[in-house]
C-alpha cells in the first residue's frame, strides 16, 4: 500500500487569512490515505450519538476523522475536545452550508481519499477497509458508497442510498433496496459489487483528485441532489461508481427537512431539473427536459387534489427559479449517459404506479 507522508491539519480560524496566525500544523507523519470528513454545524446531539462508532471502527492506522466545523456556537467543538481528541477540527468562521463546506474541506486537505460522512450516520466494524481495498485494486473507480441500511430498522435499507443508486430516462432516482417510498428489507438480495449511477452522499468514498477534477458539490443547489450531479459529471470524465456491500453503515436520516417538507419538495424539483439541463447534450435535454416539465405539472395537480398547498406553491417556485439559474450554466456535454445503464431505460414512473413494481428486482 503506498504511504503518503504530510502533516495533521487543525485549522481553528478563517483558512483564507493571508498569513499563518489562525493555522496551527501539528507536525506528524501522516501514514494514512482517507480523510473521513464529517460536517458539522450545531449538531452536537448527533455527534455526541454517532461519533464514538465512527471512532471505534474507523481504523487510525489508515483513516483520519476530520470535523469540518460550519460556524457552531453549540459547544460542538469543545466537547470534540473533551471527549475526542483524536478528531481533527477544521473551523471555519461561518456556516458555508452543506456544499460549500465540502468543498473547501476538501480542497484544503491533502489525502487520496475523502469520505463525505453525514453527523447522523453509525459506523460498523471494518466499515472502511473494503472501500479502500476495492478502489486501490481498480483504479478506474472513482467513487463508491457501503451498503447503507436504516438506523431505526437495522435490517432494512436506508432511503438515502440503500444498496446504490440510479436514474429512469427522465431522472427520476431510485435505488437497489428503494423505489420511490417503497424501502426492501435486506436479506442479501444486492450484496454484489456493482456499478451504479451515483453514490449516496451520505457516506461517499471518492477520490481527492476526481473530486476536485469534477468541480466538488455545486453549492447552488444548497441541499438534496448534489451528490447525483457531482457523480454524473464523475461519469462524464469516464470513471466508474460502484457499491460495495461487503461495508455496511447505518443512518438516521430525515435530519435537515422532513419528506413532507414543502422547501424539501422545492429544492428536489427544482434541483432535478437543474442537474438534466447541466449533464444532458443540449438538444436531448431540451426534449427531456420538456417531458420531464410536464410530468412535474402533474405532480403539481396530484399535490392540489390532495390539498397540499405549500407543495403546490413548491413546484411552481422551483420552475421559475430553474428558467433563472440555468443561465448560470454555458455548457452542455455531448454524451447522453442516462443510455449508458440498462437501469435508465426504464420509466421508473409507470413501472411502480401502473405496473405495480415496487423493488428494484422487479
Amino acid at each position: 500500500m503506498r504511504r503518503n507522508i504530510g502533516y495533521g491539519l487543525i485549522i481553528v480560524g478563517n483558512i483564507n487569512a493571508p498569513d499563518n496566525r489562525f493555522i496551527k500544523l501539528i507536525k506528524i507523519s501522516l501514514l494514512k490515505k482517507v480523510a473521513v470528513i464529517i460536517l458539522n454545524w450545531n449538531g452536537l446531539a448527533l455527534l455526541e450519538k454517532f461519533l464514538p462508532s465512527v471512532c471505534r471502527y474507523t481504523n487510525p492506522e489508515l483513516a483520519d476523522i476530520i470535523i469540518a466545523d460550519n460556524g457552531s456556537d453549540d459547544n460542538s467543538i469543545a466537547w470534540i475536545q473533551k471527549n475526542h481528541p483524536e478528531v481533527k477540527i477544521m473551523a471555519f468562521p461561518q456556516n458555508y452550508g452543506y456544499a460549500e463546506g465540502y468543498n473547501r474541506a476538501i480542497k484544503a486537505l491533502e489525502y487520496e481519499y475523502v469520505v463525505l460522512l453525514n453527523s447522523d450516520v453509525e459506523a460498523t466494524p471494518a466499515w472502511i477497509e473494503p472501500l479502500v481495498e476495492y478502489c486501490d485494486k481498480n483504479t478506474d473507480v472513482a467513487a463508491c458508497q457501503p451498503k447503507l441500511k436504516a438506523y431505526r430498522q437495522k435490517n432494512y435499507f436506508e432511503y438515502a442510498g440503500a444498496a446504490g443508486g440510479f436514474l429512469d430516462r427522465y431522472g427520476y432516482a431510485f435505488c437497489r433496496g428503494r423505489i420511490f417510498d417503497t424501502i426492501e428489507k435486506d436479506y442479501g438480495q444486492y450484496d454484489s459489487i456493482t456499478d451504479i449511477f451515483w453514490a449516496t452522499g451520505a457516506c461517499l468514498f471518492i477520490r481527492r483528485a476526481e473530486y476536485l477534477n469534477a468541480g466538488g458539490l455545486d453549492a447552488d443547489f444548497f441541499a438534496h441532489m448534489e451528490e447525483i450531479d457531482l457523480c454524473w459529471r464523475v461519469h462524464l470524465m469516464g470513471k466508474r461508481i460502484v457499491i460495495i456491500p461487503q461495508s455496511t453503515v447505518y443512518h438516521l436520516g430525515g435530519g435537515t427537512l422532513n419528506a413532507s417538507n414543502p422547501r424539501k419538495t422545492y429544492l428536489n424539483f427544482r434541483n432535478n431539473l437543474l442537474m438534466l439541463y447541466k449533464n444532458l447534450p443540449l438538444k436531448e435535454g431540451k426534449s427531456l427536459l420538456f417531458i420531464r416539465r410536464l410530468m412535474d405539472t402533474a405532480a403539481m395537480g396530484k399535490f392540489l387534489l390532495s390539498g397540499e398547498w405549500g407543495n403546490v406553491k413548491a413546484v411552481w417556485k422551483a420552475h421559475i427559479d430553474y428558467r433563472k439559474m440555468k443561465k448560470r450554466y454555458n455548457f452542455q456535454p455531448k454524451t447522453n449517459l442516462l443510455k449508458s445503464f440498462p437501469e435508465t431505460n426504464r420509466n421508473i414512473t409507470v413501472d411502480y404506479f401502473l405496473r405495480g413494481k415496487k423493488t428494484f428486482e422487479e
